[in-house]
C-alpha cells in the first residue's frame, strides 16, 4: 500500500474530511487532495505530524511494503468499541455504482416532483367548482382532485422503491466503512471537481425558485381584490398552481444535483457521509416518514393544500438541528 493510500485509510478511520485533515496539518484541502491523488508527496514535517495525528508510526506510512498499522496509540474513531471490518470498493464496483447514481437522481427527483405537484389538479378543480365551471358538485370535484393525488403520490413512491430496490447492493456505502482500491478516490475526486460548476448551476436557482415561489401568491391576492366577484378565484387557482409548480421544480433541481453530488460523496466518505454522519444517519427513515405523516395527516384533514406545502421547508431546517443532536449524542457514547 503506498503512501497515498495510508493517508485516505487513516484519515477515514478517524471520521476527517480533507478539510480537517489539512486544518490539523495546517496546510491547504488541496495539498491533501495532490497528496491522496499521489500527485504530490508531503515533506518530512508533514509525515511526523500525520505519524501523531494517526497513531502510527513513520515507518508504516513510508514503507510501502508494511501493510497494517503499526500503532503508536489507538487513534480516536468515529467507531470506537465497535468491530467492524471496512468493506473494500473496487474500480469497477465504484463506477458501477455511479452510474446507477447517475440514474437514480433523475427518476427520485421526477418522483419528488410528481408527489409536490399531486394537488394542483385538486386545487384546479376546487376553483372552477367554486365559479360555477363544472357540471359536477363540489363533493365530487373533491373526491376526484383526492383521486388523482392518490394516484400521482402512488406514481412517485413507485419510482422510490423502484430506484431503492435496483440500488441495494450499494446501500452499504451509505451506512458501512469502506476502503477504496488504488485509484478509486482519485477518480472519485476528479469526476466531483468536474462537476462542481454543474452542482452550482442547478443548486442555486433550486433554492432561488422556493424562495421566490411565494411571489405568485401575493400577486394573485392582490389582483383579486381588484377584479370582479365572478372572476377573483381565478387569480388564487393560478398563484396556488404557480406556487407547486415552482416549489416542484426548485425541489426537483436540488434532490437532482444533491444526489449526484453525495454519490461522490459516499466513495470519498465526505460531507454527509463521514463516518460520524453515517451512525447518524440510521435514524434520517424514521424522521422523514414521521414528515410525510405530518404532512397527509394535515392536508387532508385541512384541505389546504395550498397551504401544508410549508411542512417541507421547515422539516429541511429542523433537519440540519436533529443532524447535530444525533452527531452530538453519538460523540458522547464514546
Amino acid at each position: 500500500m503506498i503512501l497515498a493510500d495510508k493517508i485516505i485509510e487513516n484519515r477515514k478511520k478517524n471520521g476527517w474530511s480533507q478539510e480537517d485533515l489539512a486544518d490539523k496539518l495546517g496546510v491547504s484541502r488541496q495539498s491533501v487532495s495532490k497528496w491522496e491523488g499521489a500527485q504530490a508527496i508531503p515533506d518530512m514535517k508533514k509525515i511526523l505530524q500525520m505519524a501523531e495525528l494517526f497513531g502510527v508510526t513513520t515507518d508504516y506510512l513510508l514503507k510501502d511494503e508494511i501493510e497494517e498499522t503499526s500503532l503508536i496509540e489507538t487513534p480516536v474513531s468515529d467507531y470506537v468499541g465497535e468491530e467492524e471490518t471496512p468493506i473494500r470498493v473496487s474500480m469497477e464496483e465504484a463506477n458501477g455504482f455511479l452510474e446507477h447514481n447517475e440514474k437514480a437522481a433523475s427518476v427520485i427527483s421526477t418522483g419528488v416532483m410528481l408527489c409536490i405537484l399531486s394537488p394542483m389538479p385538486l386545487l384546479l378543480l376546487l376553483g372552477l367548482a367554486d365559479m360555477g365551471k363544472l357540471p359536477f358538485s363540489d363533493e365530487v370535484a373533491v373526491m376526484l382532485g383526492v383521486i388523482i393525488i392518490l394516484l400521482m403520490v402512488a406514481c412517485g413512491v413507485t419510482l422510490f422503491i423502484m430506484t431503492g430496490l435496483k440500488g441495494k447492493p450499494y446501500e452499504y456505502l451509505e451506512t458501512k466503512k469502506i476502503d477504496t482500491d488504488y485509484g478509486v478516490s482519485g477518480m472519485a475526486k476528479e469526476r466531483k471537481a468536474k462537476y462542481a460548476s454543474t452542482h452550482a448551476k442547478l443548486l442555486v436557482p433550486g433554492i432561488a425558485l422556493c424562495i421566490i415561489s411565494a411571489i405568485p401568491l401575493l400577486i394573485s391576492v392582490m389582483f383579486g381584490s381588484i377584479m370582479s366577484t365572478e372572476l377573483n378565484g381565478v387569480p388564487a387557482v393560478i398563484g396556488a398552481g404557480l406556487i407547486l409548480a415552482m416549489i416542484a421544480i426548485g425541489v426537483k433541481l436540488i434532490v437532482l444535483t444533491s444526489i449526484r453530488q453525495g454519490g461522490f460523496e459516499k466513495l470519498l466518505e465526505e460531507g454527509d457521509y463521514t463516518r460520524l454522519n453515517k451512525r447518524a444517519s440510521k435514524w434520517d427513515g424514521i424522521y422523514w416518514a414521521i414528515v410525510v405523516a405530518i404532512y397527509l395527516t394535515w392536508s387532508f384533514i385541512t384541505m389546504n393544500w395550498q397551504f401544508t406545502w410549508i411542512v417541507w421547508p421547515i422539516a429541511g431546517v429542523t433537519f440540519a438541528a436533529y443532524k447535530e443532536i444525533i452527531k452530538m449524542v453519538i460523540s458522547s457514547k464514546k
